[in-house]
Parts: structure tokens; C-alpha cells; sequence
């Protein structure tokens, strides 16, 4: 038997076989969720919301090895960039596929401006100053209500427009061919799309001059500079580049959800992509998704399951769902940083580094 499989493996049709088959299980998987619940759908949307978030991550921290905790201040100006554009705020109804150019290049824009007085800086000193622009960013967006009302302050967006296509609408309900295509399903697909360019973008990079530049000044700085690396602009492209894919998920979740607040994007958010990143494997991409996937749907599962199991255990509900789920959060990513600090899927590179030496040496 495993002979067989062996050679089924080797054969030159496999790969494209395995492609086909993952591919239909995504395409079926929205109503294999929508049976169960329409809001799993809406928590896998939301997870590859995270996977998005933590591929242009991955591009600073994982390629680049530039420490940044306040990534998801480019998220929220994708996202305010979408709502300002597309709500009666300004009274601009302007079509998602003109706004997505728009909040990219936007958050690109403040990705060069974090970029720009941070080239001196590593390690913990970058973490404080990229942890401050988030937080400033954020206060930012709390406060722009006066004297000119631009983001409404702690209010928040609403109305903000979904994605419409001609009288196609992502927000309404619709059957085909006996299948019933609700608005998170609709939006299931066009993320999956977004997702697979983003990935092929992510695989060119990591192969490409610019992708091995930024490890080289991953690893060392000053030898990359003495070979001839633009160690400035290099890091600058790694901070426009992270950017820009933060504000592509922002402006998807801004018309996603159809309201937006300050509150979105808080600090633990930063931490959470960052951790779905460390966590999957820094500069591997399969393993970033892998991490964002168990970060974002292991806290969902456990939110479902903790109190039924206490009421059923107990009587009654001893501790919160919420602090368990924290709990048990925290206790994994200890463990992982004791037994695999690499991540779950580490790159060739980085596995390498953090492999012990031989007894012998």
C-alpha cells in the first residue's frame, strides 16, 4: 500500500490532481458551513480577512525582519479609506473596484511614512515606535470629528456601501441553479480570489531579487549594504508592500461589515496577526496561513464549546468563555515557543537558525 501511494505521488499528473480536489472543496465549502450556520461563513470570511492581514505582514516581519506592532494601523486606513469613499459621510458612492486602488496605495503611503524615520531602528526600539503609530493612528480616527467632521469620531462609518457590480449586489441574497448564494457567500468567493492573487504576488516576491534582498538585510544588515543592497529603499519597499495589503483587507472588511469604528483596531489586533505569523512560521507562507487559519477558528470553536461543556459538566457556567479562550491562547503560544519557536511550518532558512548543534561539533 504505501508503495502504491508512493508512485501515485511521483506521478506527474498528482500535483494537478491535488489542486483540482482542493479546489472544489473550497468551492463547496461555504455551503457545507451555511448548512451548519451563516455565521460560520462570516468567521471564515473574517479568517481570510487574518491570512490577508498576515501575508503583508509576513513581508516585514518574516522577509524584511523588521519588527512592526502597529500593522494594523494600515488596515484601518484601508478600511476608512473605503467608508469615507462608498457612505453617505461625504456623500460619495464611488465603486469598490475604483476605492481598492485607492486604499492600497494609501495605506502604502503611511506604510513609507513609518518607514522613513524608522530606517536606523531594530529590534525592540522599532517595536515601540511602529507600536505608537498604531496606537496613533487610532487615536487619530477617534478624534477627526472636529473641527471638521472626517472619520465621526467614536460614531463610527455606517451605511457604508457593499460591493455591487452593475445591479449585482454582494449583500443580496440570490438563487442559482438551486443554490442559494447569500451575501457572505458572495463575499466568501471574491476573498478567496483577492486571497490567491495575494499569494501569487507573495510567491513572485519571496523568488525575486527584491524578496532576497530583503532577507539578506534580514540577516545581516551591514553584510547586505556591503554587497550593494539599497538597504533603505529595500526596507521602505517592505513597508509600502505590507501596507498596501493591509489596506486591500481593511477596505474588504469596511464593506464587509458596513459600519466601522476606532474600536476595530485596536492594539490586540497587532498582536494577533503578529502571533498568527510567529506562530504559522516567520517567512514560510504556508505556514503564515496555517497560523492565521488555527488563530482565527480554534478561539471561534472554543466560544462555541466552553460553556455548553460546563453547563454539562458543572451545572453551570463556572469561568467565561472569553477567559478560558485567552487562557488556553496564551498557553499555546507558550508551548510553541518552548518546543517549536520556529512555528508550526517554519522556513528552510529559519529552521536552520534555531536548529541545535550536534553534539559532536
Amino acid at each position: 500500500m504505501i508503495d502504491v501511494l508512493a508512485r501515485m505521488r511521483r506521478h506527474p499528473a498528482a500535483f494537478w490532481v491535488g489542486v483540482m480536489l482542493v479546489a472544489v472543496a473550497l468551492l463547496a465549502l461555504p455551503f457545507v458551513l451555511a448548512s451548519v450556520g451563516t455565521a460560520w461563513v462570516r468567521i471564515t470570511n473574517l479568517a481570510i480577512l487574518f491570512i490577508l492581514l498576515s501575508l503583508g505582514l509576513n513581508i516585514v516581519v518574516g522577509f524584511a525582519g523588521l519588527l512592526d506592532l502597529g500593522y494594523i494601523a494600515f488596515y484601518a486606513v484601508g478600511a476608512y479609506t473605503y467608508a469615507l469613499l462608498a457612505s453617505p459621510h461625504f456623500g460619495l458612492h464611488l465603486p469598490f473596484w475604483v476605492i481598492l486602488p485607492i486604499g492600497a496605495a494609501v495605506a502604502c503611503v503611511f506604510g513609507v511614512l513609518l518607514g522613513a524615520p524608522t530606517l536606523k531602528l531594530r529590534g525592540d526600539y522599532l517595536a515601540i515606535v511602529t507600536l505608537g503609530f498604531g496606537e496613533i493612528v487610532r487615536i487619530f480616527l477617534n478624534n477627526l470629528s472636529q473641527p471638521v467632521n472626517l472619520t465621526n469620531g467614536p460614531q463610527g462609518v455606517t451605511l457604508i456601501d457593499p460591493f455591487t457590480v452593475g445591479n449585482f449586489s454582494f449583500a443580496r441574497s440570490e438563487t442559482l441553479l438551486g443554490l442559494t448564494f447569500s451575501g457572505p457567500v458572495k463575499y466568501y468567493y471574491l476573498l478567496m480570489l483577492v486571497l490567491l492573487a495575494v499569494i501569487v504576488i507573495n510567491l513572485r516576491l519571496e523568488d525575486s531579487r527584491i524578496g532576497r534582498a530583503w532577507i539578506a538585510i534580514r540577516e545581516d544588515e551591514v553584510a547586505a549594504q556591503a554587497m550593494g543592497i539599497n538597504t533603505r529603499n529595500i526596507k521602505l519597499l517592505a513597508f509600502a508592500m505590507g501596507a498596501s495589503f493591509g489596506g486591500i483587507a481593511g477596505s474588504m472588511f469596511s464593506a464587509m461589515q458596513g459600519f466601522i469604528s476606532p474600536e476595530s483596531f485596536v492594539l490586540v489586533e497587532s498582536i494577533m496577526v503578529l502571533s498568527m505569523v510567529v506562530l504559522g512560521g516567520m517567512g514560510n507562507i504556508g505556514g503564515v496561513i496555517v497560523g492565521a487559519l488555527l488563530l482565527s477558528f480554534v478561539p471561534e470553536v472554543l466560544r462555541y464549546t466552553v460553556e455548553p461543556v460546563q453547563r454539562a459538566v458543572f451545572g453551570r457556567m463556572l469561568i467565561e468563555p472569553e477567559v478560558i479562550r485567552m487562557l488556553l491562547f496564551g498557553l499555546a503560544l507558550v508551548l510553541m515557543m518552548l518546543y517549536r519557536p520556529a512555528g508550526i511550518l517554519p522556513s528552510a532558512v529559519r529552521k536552520r537558525e534555531l536548529a541545535k548543534p550536534d553534539s559532536g561539533n
